[in-house]
């Protein structure tokens, strides 16, 4: 089995280099410090990070306030508490004003299973995607995800950062480069397309292994710009594999799989298959608990290909 990295790591590491080089880079947290993998960040620059304790709303507008003021600032905290309880701060004094903030939802998706529906941040690609002038992106990998908190940095804007604390293996080589609205080929394949985002493209990789086993050649897109998503690499995938599977850790409502298919239903209609949370509240459990309750696995994403092929889907 591939060794299994924590892109909370990756983010941390790459927003301590980026401040080091630039004075206006600061971070700020919800109590969630050590959660966000900051406590080194905390120590090298203990007057750039202000942790405001559990008021994600005061947070977010403090954010704004900064950034007005010539800061970079990057807002770190648990996903579900960030997008759901300052989501009016973030629509007004973020996205509204298109102020300079970047948010950094960690322990994304079905992350903290245990801890049940309150913790499950499921929605939150969809609350925000709703929003205008929000760019979200979504790494699969510590590779994708230390040059997306780049990238962010240099970006004038509001960003979100969706960051796992699963374990996810490396799917891309050295010579990536990640860009905003820019999708990559993973696994070439005419058959059909498997497109993923964060945790969800390494299991869409193995299921295209299983499906060459079968003889079906799978294209994997990783897709982990969200919004603006990439139409051409979406289009492109319609017209040349005919039918296109979509994976995500997040409700099927509004999300990364809605994104792909309103390119595909204007522009090059296809059968589709989106794979997700259906649009119920997860249980309580083990994210692994939780990945095959949902079938978000290797298993589900090649069954979905196998059921879009076999009924009048491409062949």
């Amino acid at each position: 089995m591939s060794e299994l990295y924590d892109c909370r790591d990756a983010f941390a590491k790459a927003l301590e280099d980026i401040a080091r080089a630039d004075p206006r880079v600061v971070a700020l947290s919800n109590d969630s410090v050590s959660s966000a993998k900051l406590s080194h960040f905390a120590e090298v620059f203990p007057d750039r990070l202000l942790n405001v304790g559990i008021a994600e709303q005061n947070m977010v507008g403090m954010a704004s306030g900064m950034a007005n003021g010539g800061k970079i600032p990057f807002v770190a905290a648990a996903a579900c508490f960030l997008t759901g309880r300052a989501l009016e701060q973030i629509k007004n004094d973020v996205a509204y004003t298109g102020t300079n903030v970047k948010l950094c939802g960690v322990s994304t998706g079905l992350a903290y299973g245990p801890l049940g529906g309150t913790h499950h941040s499921i929605e939150d690609i969809a609350w925000l995607r709703a929003i205008a002038n929000m760019t979200i992106i979504v790494p699969a990998d510590p590779l994708e995800t230390e040059q997306a908190v780049r990238v962010a940095a240099d970006f004038v804007g509001p960003v979100y950062l969706r960051l796992s604390r699963m374990g996810v293996p490396v799917v891309h080589d050295e010579g990536y480069r990640f860009e905003i609205g820019k999708a990559v080929r993973l696994r070439d394949g005419n058959d059909v397309t498997l497109a993923a985002c964060g945790t969800l493209v390494p299991r869409a990789l193995e299921a295209a292994a299983m499906l060459e086993e079968e003889g079906i050649q799978a294209r994997v897109i990783n897709v982990a710009t969200v919004k603006p998503i990439d139409r051409g690499a979406i289009v492109e995938a319609a017209v040349e594999t005919g039918g296109i599977v979509t994976a995500e850790e997040h409700t099927i409502y509004g999300g990364f799989g809605s994104a792909v298919a309103e390119v595909v239903a204007t522009t090059h209609p296809v059968p589709m298959r989106i794979l997700g949370v259906p649009g119920v509240f997860a249980p309580t459990g083990s994210p692994e608990f939780l990945f095959e309750h949902f079938r978000l696995t290797p298993q589900g994403i090649r069954d979905a290909a196998l059921d879009l092929l076999g009924s009048g889907g491409p062949q």
